[in-house]
């Protein structure tokens, strides 16, 4: 059995791969999610921020 997980309730290492997962991504040239300040941003800062924001498109599933 599986389940979804909720924001909140990451753990400290699920938030670790979900930001560097996205850092990747956008390092790779996808587009932000979030607005992107004039100035140029790294994309570990940049998958930080969108992930406070809630607007990483990726999931965590648990198994049981």
């Amino acid at each position: 059995m599986t389940h979804k997980v909720k924001y909140d309730d990451l753990t400290k290492y699920e938030r670790a791969r979900l930001v560097g997962a996205r850092a990747l991504q956008l390092a790779m040239g996808a587009p932000p999610l979030i607005g992107v300040p004039e100035k140029s941003i790294n994309a570990v800062l940049l998958a930080k921020a969108e992930f406070e924001k809630k607007a990483i498109p990726l999931q965590v599933i648990r198994a049981a």
